[in-house]
């Protein structure tokens, strides 16, 4: 059996950094910090360090607000396509100053793009069988 995203990406240790870092990114970008505005930066890192641990397979229980929910506020101040692009760009430019191997980047953007239409509370794409 193959070892978890989690476990190759460096387990608790490379999550607790990646996030950290992310958020510092995130929040010095005047495009996207808005969003932030108001929040507890120390809670939302732990639910984001949860979150993705539970994401790339960690045993850990996540019982936070799913995507739609979690977002739902932000849309309606506006966030769109762009901001998740920001949010993405981020999120790479991270592992990659983590030193994270391409094909792992690769693995976690995979994720990370499969949520954009949870978190712009978009319609679920249908896929249709030929």
């Amino acid at each position: 059996m193959s070892d978890s995203l989690y476990e190759r990406i460096g387990g608790k240790g490379a999550i607790e950094a990646a996030v950290d870092i992310f958020y510092g990114k995130v929040l010095a970008d005047d495009s996207i910090s808005r969003f932030f505005a108001g929040i507890d930066m120390d809670k939302q890192r732990g639910k984001q360090k949860i979150f993705l641990a539970y994401a790339f397979g960690a045993p850990v229980k996540y019982d936070g607000k799913d995507m739609r929910q979690a977002h739902k506020a932000l849309v309606e101040q506006g966030l769109n396509d762009s901001h998740f692009d920001a949010v993405a760009g981020h999120l790479q430019a991270t592992l990659e100053e983590l030193n994270v191997p391409a094909d792992i980047i690769g693995e976690v953007m995979t994720i990370a793009g499969g949520t954009r239409d949870d978190v712009l509370n978009r319609p679920t794409q249908q896929r249709k069988s030929a």
